[in-house]
């Protein structure tokens, strides 16, 4: 096996080569024209040549991604056609690295305000990624004044996405 390397990747705004009118993925104005438009054509470009290089180099397996926010989107549409931040509900992709591709988990209610079925916390999304490296969540590591606490803050990996 590799030794496991990370890497982060973020969407560049670009805003000091390009000017632009809108806050990348923050779509509080105009949010359907611009992820239409921009955004969407772009992240499905992307995120598919990443998948698919990775399997071609056969690193897929032992590459995990994911892709996520620090919050999700009001389920209604604001005034200014946008749409604002929303913390009840939102989604995570996940691929590689031990996770089932092609898998759904959990629902929202029909307006995408609320979790509906099989709720997962922020912690559970580390406990999943620890999982994924081969990291025990429930590993501990000492705080400020040397107390164990788990690395997973007691998440549990989401068992229905891996494979």
């Amino acid at each position: 096996m590799r030794a496991l390397s990370e890497r982060n990747l973020s969407w560049d705004l670009f805003w000091d080569r390009v000017q632009i009118d809108y806050d990348a993925w923050d779509t509080h104005t105009k949010n359907f024209e611009i992820l239409k438009a921009n955004k969407l054509p772009h992240f499905d470009q992307t995120f598919t040549a990443l998948l698919e290089d990775l399997d071609a180099g056969g690193l897929l397996d032992e590459t995990l991604v994911v892709v996520m926010s620090e919050m999700g989107r009001t389920p209604r549409v604001n005034g200014s056609a946008g749409r604002d931040h929303w913390t009840y509900c939102y989604s995570v992709v996940f691929a590689g690295a031990g996770v089932r591709g092609g898998t759904a988990y959990g629902a929202s209610d029909a307006q995408a305000a609320y979790v509906k079925d099989r709720p997962v916390s922020p912690a559970d999304v580390c406990a999943t990624v620890y999982r994924c490296l081969g990291i025990d969540p429930d590993m501990t590591v000492p705080d400020r004044a040397g107390r164990p606490v788990p690395v997973a803050q007691g998440g549990r990996p989401i068992e229905g996405i891996l494979a």
